[in-house]
């Protein structure tokens, strides 16, 4: 058994192995062994997407807290970062969560929040995974007596409405606005609705009938087209895409077009700034960054820190730095003082806020950021070798930065959970983006492939 923990969480197709009944039941037992206290029951508040594995991990997970003697609070279907949220209002130990985030409904995950509500360390990551692999957890249950039982959270959507509904500044109204939603058949598809049409919204929502087989299924945060459809037959001022377990938020504009989680960054940057509220006048997001998003924030007047890819390394930045509002380009966007994680309904009400603040339409508030072309090729790669150890290659990304100057940049990078290697090239026009990252990718083949 190799490594079952990566970047986030266990991550497998359902019913496989790490994916299946015995891991999910494993996982149970593990956490609540490391969260046992005397004289102290572990308590553990597990959620799930709309998967239709969810409901067969859901119950091994429940299972294996229990025969550690843990208490189990299910919330089922909620998003992500509503599972955080309650977690950590309930003062429970741990907070499981059942999704693969945007991948299809085959796949299936599982992470785990710590009670403050933070993704755990990766001290407690290790301590866990080392248990599951150990094969002695059988002999650490307790006798009958000791055994835990689960209870069901009926309230928990309502109460992170509620924390969304929060967010929201008290001396602004969406009464009047009208909205429309893409649940992409997944966690947010019935939260979402709620909490906007609770704040005074007009709301429309589509992709909003899970099957269990449907989730994030040419919808959601990374297909907006019927989206993008939708907004202009029905005049609306803004459309929402979640992603399947709600974290991710991609908006389309009045007139249609999609708008990046950069572009998302910037708006609700400046008006932080404008506020007085950006806290040491800094942005953090991640080098898969469009260069127009360093470019903005220059013109805007604040910093910007790009970490490395992936959510823990953007709050790990922001945490060391003291920055209040971080992301990535996907849609996965952090208001630290409002929240432990990525939000896509928590970002879509600032987004919104952002907007009636500045008294404009979202096709003008993205125009404070320009986007560069950019074009990514992923190479097949047979090995990973220090990138800086291949002259050939190293030769034609100092070629193309010669020529770009500080109207482009390179980024060449291998991906963490595939043998590819990822290059992207920004530009000033689409011909030359495209030249500089086929020379590179060419020369990247020729030496890995």
């Amino acid at each position: 058994m190799g490594k079952l923990f990566g970047t986030d969480g266990i991550r497998g197709e359902a019913n496989r192995y790490p994916m299946d009944a015995s891991v999910a039941f494993a996982v149970g037992q593990a956490v609540a062994n490391i969260f046992k206290k005397s004289g102290h029951r572990p308590t553990v508040v597990i959620g799930k997407d709309t998967r239709i594995s969810g409901y067969m991990l859901e119950s091994s997970i429940e299972a294996g807290v229990s025969s550690m003697g843990g208490m189990s609070y299910l919330v089922r279907v909620l998003p992500t970062p509503g599972i955080a949220f309650i977690t950590q209002s309930m003062r429970a130990d741990a907070g499981v969560v059942i999704s693969a985030s945007h991948n299809p409904y085959q796949d299936n995950g599982i992470k785990i929040f710590s009670g403050s509500g933070f993704k755990l360390s990766d001290e407690q990551e290790e301590a866990i995974e080392s248990l599951l692999l150990g094969g002695k957890l059988p002999q650490m249950v307790p006798e009958a007596k000791d055994m835990g039982r689960a209870y069901r959270m009926e309230d928990a959507p309502g109460r992170y409405i509620v924390f969304l509904k929060n967010t929201f500044p008290r001396e602004l109204s969406m009464e009047g606005m009208k909205i429309v939603l893409d649940t992409a058949n997944g966690a947010t598809y019935r939260v979402a609705p709620a909490a906007f049409t609770e704040l005074g919204a007009q709301v429309e929502v589509i992709h909003n009938k899970p099957s269990g087989l449907n989730i994030n299924e040419r919808c959601g945060s990374q297909y907006t087209q019927d989206l993008e459809t939708r907004v202009k037959e029905s005049g609306a001022a803004i459309g929402l895409a979640f992603d399947g377990d709600g974290d991710r938020l991609i908006a389309v504009d009045e007139k249609g077009k999609t708008i990046t989680g950069d572009q998302i960054l910037v708006i609700c940057a400046k008006v932080l700034k404008d506020r007085g509220a950006l806290k040491n006048d800094l942005l953090v997001s991640t080098v898969m960054s469009n260069l127009g998003l360093t470019f903005a924030c220059k013109k805007l007047g604040f910093k910007h820190h790009a970490s490395k890819v992936g959510d823990r390394y953007v709050l790990e930045d922001m945490q060391r730095l003291g920055s209040v509002i971080g992301g990535e380009e996907s849609g996965h966007m952090i208001f630290l003082e409002k929240h432990t994680t990525g939000d896509g309904i928590l970002t879509a009400l600032q987004l919104i806020a952002a907007m009636i603040r500045e008294g404009k339409p979202l096709s003008e508030l993205a125009k404070q950021m320009d986007i560069f072309p950019q074009k990514l090729i992923n190479v097949p790669v047979t090995s990973k070798p220090d990138i800086t150890t291949i002259p050939k290659v190293m030769e034609a990304i100092r070629q193309a930065e010669r020529e770009l100057g500080d109207q482009g940049r390179v980024l060449v990078r291998y991906s963490g959970t595939q043998n590819a290697c990822r290059v992207m090239v920004e530009g000033p026009t689409n011909e030359v983006t495209e030249k500089y990252c086929k020379q590179i990718a060419e020369a990247v083949k020729a030496a890995l492939g």
